[in-house]
C-alpha cells in the first residue's frame, strides 16, 4: 500500500510585534540586515539559528520564512525580539504567529503517469516541454501539489500539519482510484 513519507521543508507565517520600529536604527544596529528604503519598505533580516529570514516593517509586522517547525518559527520569532531590543525596542507580548503557507516534500511511494493523469485530473497542469511537473489543485483543500513521475512530490498552501497530512491522504486516495488505468503505480508491489 502507498504512503506517502512527506516533510515540512518551510513555513511562512507572520506575526507583529504590537511596537514601531525603526529600520534605519536597526540596518545600522545590526550585520544581518538588508534594508534599502527606496525599493521596498521592509527590512530583511537573516537569522543563524534557526535558519531563517524575516521581512520587519516600520509598524511591527513581520514575515518569517524559512523555519521547518512551528518550534522554529518561535525560535525565530523570539531572536527578533532579542535583535529589536538592542534598539531599545522593548517587546513585553507574546506575538500572535499566523501560519500563511507550509511547504512540503517527499514522496508518496507511487509510479505516476503524467499523461494520463493530466487527462483525467482536474485542477491539473501539465506541460513537461516547460516543466516536468504537474501542478493538481486538490479539490476541498486550499493544497496545491507538484507530481513527478517518480512518486515525488511538493505540496504547497495548507496552514497545518493536521491539514497537510489530511491533503496527502487524499491525495493518494484520488490516486489509488486511478491506479486501475495505469495512471499510479504502487512501488511496493512492482517488480524489479
Amino acid at each position: 500500500m502507498a504512503k506517502g513519507k512527506v516533510k515540512i521543508v518551510n513555513i511562512v507565517c507572520s506575526t507583529s510585534l504590537e511596537q514601531d520600529i525603526h529600520l534605519i536604527k536597526l540596518a545600522e544596529a545590526l550585520p544581518n540586515t538588508e534594508y534599502n528604503p527606496e525599493q521596498f519598505p521592509g527590512l530583511v533580516m537573516r537569522i543563524r539559528e534557526p535558519k531563517t529570514s524575516a521581512l520587519i516593517f516600520s509598524s511591527g509586522k513581520v514575515v518569517s520564512t524559512g523555519a521547518r517547525s512551528m518550534a522554529k518559527v518561535r525560535e525565530s520569532i523570539n531572536q527578533i525580539i532579542k535583535n529589536v531590543a538592542k534598539i531599545g525596542v522593548n517587546v513585553t507580548i507574546k506575538p500572535k504567529i499566523t501560519v500563511q503557507n507550509m511547504v512540503a516534500s517527499g514522496e508518496i511511494g507511487m509510479d505516476l503517469n503524467l499523461n494520463k493523469l493530466a487527462m483525467q485530473l482536474a485542477n491539473a497542469e501539465y506541460e513537461p516541454e516547460q516543466f516536468p511537473g504537474l501542478v493538481y489543485k486538490l479539490a476541498g483543500t486550499k493544497a496545491t501539489f507538484l507530481l513527478f513521475s517518480n512518486g515525488k512530490i511538493v505540496c504547497t498552501g495548507t496552514v497545518s500539519e493536521i491539514k497537510l497530512k489530511e491533503a496527502i491522504q487524499q491525495l493518494i486516495k484520488v490516486l489509488k482510484n486511478l491506479k486501475g488505468n495505469g495512471s499510479a503505480t504502487d512501488k511496493s508491489t512492482k517488480k524489479s
